[in-house]
């Protein structure tokens, strides 16, 4: 990026005039000061990420505003990102999938499990309840569990009969998967790709090809969470081939929206959003056994992600709007995705002006989450706070900080 933040505050200036709005109007309209804006527009003071993203969409400015200023939480890692793209599925196995399956080869000597196999059936559900569990338990307790459980599986597929292999090859795959994502939630990046990648090999091995078409929804994930908006909508392109499953390509669309909601590309993460939504809609009618890729428990996955893009998009009143909705219909054990969604939520109120309901949605997240540790959802946190820092002076807000620099504190294993 060439742009500087010193190229925001005059054209942030030239819009607004040709825009006919003062900056009073332009102050009410975004619920910021009107000193701070003119200080902005004088190149005094330096703008936030949320702000250029809030005048962007008021001003119709389709992005140029946005991208005026980098966002200190993920400009350092951009350039990791972008490496991402080019990284082939052997790259990314640090320990790699060999390592598993050669543990289930020596293990070949056991009786061969079938479908019916009560250490199978065990394992099975095993994996539903972890996935449970995974909403109310620190990602780092229950990565051991999971590692341990993956290469098992894989064991006992590598000593199945072929008539039998491959449910277990694609149960240890979904292990595998779920692995990543906790990796992710720990906040070790690395791991997180590596154990995708593993569950795609995994996956290949068991005779499901589409897998390691998820692992690019996944990849891309990790590259949304660093900001890096060109790679998110990449990769997420490349898992929307016609021959995919609806649920990996309705995914894969939803992400993409993602990106594009970075970017300010309001038209296209629309169209984007409009496409996930009939794509998820129809896996619904097309539903095949097996526990399904992505959230389970977000009953409508695209109209949350729309309340998501609505903040990304500079609409904070939208987004608090939709988020307000969807959050309601999640269930009560789900800390994980509630936490998720909720500091969503309460940055949308927050910049939307309402400070106090804010804080109350948040004051009731920050009590879970030492339960439920997140390197994700931290992000809306570390935005919340700066969001909040504006009305330093609200009580609500005073109230607040202590519970929220608790959660954003480094800690030390």
């Amino acid at each position: 990026m060439t742009s500087t933040p010193s190229h925001f505050g005059p054209e942030l200036r030239r819009l607004r005039v040709e825009a006919n709005l003062s900056l009073r109007g332009l102050s009410a309209a975004l619920n910021y000061d009107k000193g701070y804006l003119s200080k902005v527009e004088r190149g005094e003071r330096s703008a936030s990420p949320e702000l250029a993203r809030r005048c962007d969409a008021f001003l119709g400015a389709n992005g140029e505003l946005r991208r005026l200023v980098p966002d200190p939480d993920t400009e350092s890692a951009d350039t990791a990102a972008q490496g991402l793209l080019h990284l082939g599925r052997r790259t990314v196995l640090a320990a790699g999938t060999g390592s598993v399956l050669d543990l289930g080869l020596k293990l070949g000597g056991r009786t061969a499990p079938t479908t019916t196999d009560p250490l199978f059936l065990s394992f099975q559900a095993q994996f539903g309840q972890l996935r449970t569990l995974g909403q109310s338990t620190a990602p780092k307790v229950l990565l051991p569990l999971l590692e341990t459980q993956t290469r098992l599986v894989a064991g006992l597929a590598a000593g199945a009969s072929s008539a039998t292999r491959a449910p277990a090859l694609l149960l240890a795959s979904r292990f595998a998967e779920f692995t990543g994502w906790m990796a992710q939630e720990a906040g070790n990046t690395s791991a997180a790709l590596g154990w995708t990648a593993e569950a795609a090999e995994l996956a290949d091995a068991g005779g499901d090809p589409h897998l390691g078409s998820y692992a690019l929804v996944r990849r891309a994930l990790v590259t949304f969470y660093d900001g890096d908006a060109a790679s998110t909508i990449a990769l997420s392109r490349r898992a929307q081939g016609r021959h995919l499953p609806p649920r990996i390509r309705g995914l894969a669309a939803q992400r993409e929206a993602q990106g594009h909601a970075l970017l300010g590309e309001e038209r296209d993460c629309l169209r984007g959003l409009d496409n996930a939504r009939e794509l998820l809609h129809r896996d619904g009618a097309e539903s095949g056994v097996g526990p399904a890729l992505g959230t389970t428990h977000v009953s409508d996955p695209a109209a949350m992600t729309t309340g998501w893009c609505m903040y990304d998009l500079g609409r904070p009143a939208a987004a608090a709007e939709i988020l307000d909705r969807e959050c309601r219909r999640l269930p009560a054990h789900a800390l994980r995705t509630r936490a998720r969604y909720g500091f969503r939520r309460s940055l949308a109120h927050a910049a939307a002006g309402e400070v106090e309901h804010a804080c109350a949605i948040a004051g009731e997240l920050l009590g879970v989450m030492p339960a439920v540790p997140s390197a994700t959802v931290n992000t809306d946190v570390r935005r919340l706070a700066r969001e909040l820092s504006r009305f330093r002076r609200n009580q609500a807000v005073r109230d607040l900080q202590p519970a929220l620099a608790r959660v954003l504190a480094p800690t030390h294993d």
